[in-house]
């Protein structure tokens, strides 16, 4: 099952256990009573982002979803507004990523990302770009187009929104659609979620 995630929720409950999450909300609205399967996230979206989001019915079908985007054969397209204008209409950015949530561990390796980028509009003080991550590091949209620059509006884990003239109330970042092949018998699935209305408003009132 896929489902439309709004910006603001988290997909999973931190150490903090939060009760209202999307798992908590998605079961409480779909699951059967008996508790015979429950709905689980095949990957995760930041709780800032918003867009299509992928769930199995049971632990063996998580595991039969998860291992297609590992193999990279669940394409993910998202939308972001990114602060200034890219030279290059479109380019892949290539780097090493540490996620702030590393910062929590021992392990604090930096892990190789890559990612696709084409940018749709500019703007006068940003840009409108779908952005196609092929590897799938903790943050590393966020990271990465900090790193060439190009921070996301909103952004203040890894830059700082206080720096930057054009304000935005969470991430700018919106996952637009997911595309796969079923495991089973083939059937090419293609999901879209449509621009969601903070980030539509916020382009129409900076035309």
């Amino acid at each position: 099952m896929v489902f439309d995630k709004p910006a603001g929720i988290l997909v999973i409950p931190t150490p903090a256990k939060e009760k209202w999450t999307l798992v908590s909300i998605v079961n409480g609205q779909y699951a059967p009573k008996d508790k015979s399967w429950q709905l689980h996230p095949c990957h995760r979206l930041d709780k800032e982002t918003s867009g299509c989001i992928l769930f199995a019915k049971g632990k063996s079908n998580q595991q039969l979803l998860m291992q297609l985007f590992w193999d990279h054969r669940i394409k993910k397209e998202y939308i972001a507004l990114v602060r200034g204008r890219l030279n290059r209409m479109q380019g892949t950015i290539s780097s090493s990523v540490e996620s702030f949530e590393s910062h929590k561990f021992k392990n604090k390796d930096k892990k190789p990302a890559i990612t696709k980028y084409k940018v749709l509009v500019r703007k006068k003080d940003f840009s409108i770009v779908e952005v196609e991550p092929v590897t799938g590091r903790s943050n590393q949209i966020r990271i990465q187009f900090k790193q060439i620059g190009h921070p996301l509006l909103g952004e203040r884990k890894y830059a700082f929104a206080k720096d930057f003239k054009l304000k935005f109330r969470r991430t700018a970042l919106h996952a637009r659609s997911l595309h796969w092949r079923d495991p089973v018998d083939r059937t090419k699935i293609d999901i879209e979620s449509p621009m969601p209305r903070d980030m539509e408003v916020f382009i129409e009132q900076h035309r």
